[in-house]
């Protein structure tokens, strides 16, 4: 899969916010679950953490969803293309 680009508008997300921005959990509870059960790496290496902190330029890979690389703040005259912050 190509890698894209998931635009945040702050100084960072987590990684349970992203699993449920993306639907693969219902609840943020459910994150530590999902972790457990997936492989997840944050710049190539696993992370198991629910609260990892996620910024400008961090690598995030998971199972299904390929690559997605963080971008904090949108460039001029770019948006994402859908409410989960994915181009």
């Amino acid at each position: 899969m190509p890698e894209r680009i998931f635009h945040i508008n702050e100084e960072y997300i987590t990684l349970g916010q992203i699993l449920k921005v993306l639907g693969l959990i219902g609840t943020g509870g459910e994150a530590r679950w999902y972790l457990s059960e997936n492989t997840v790496t944050v710049n190539r290496e696993a992370e198991a953490r629910r609260g990892r902190k996620l910024r400008n330029g961090d690598l995030v890979v998971l199972p299904g969803h390929g690559p997605l690389r963080i971008s904090s703040g949108y460039g001029a005259g770019s948006a994402p293309e859908d409410e989960s912050g994915i181009r």
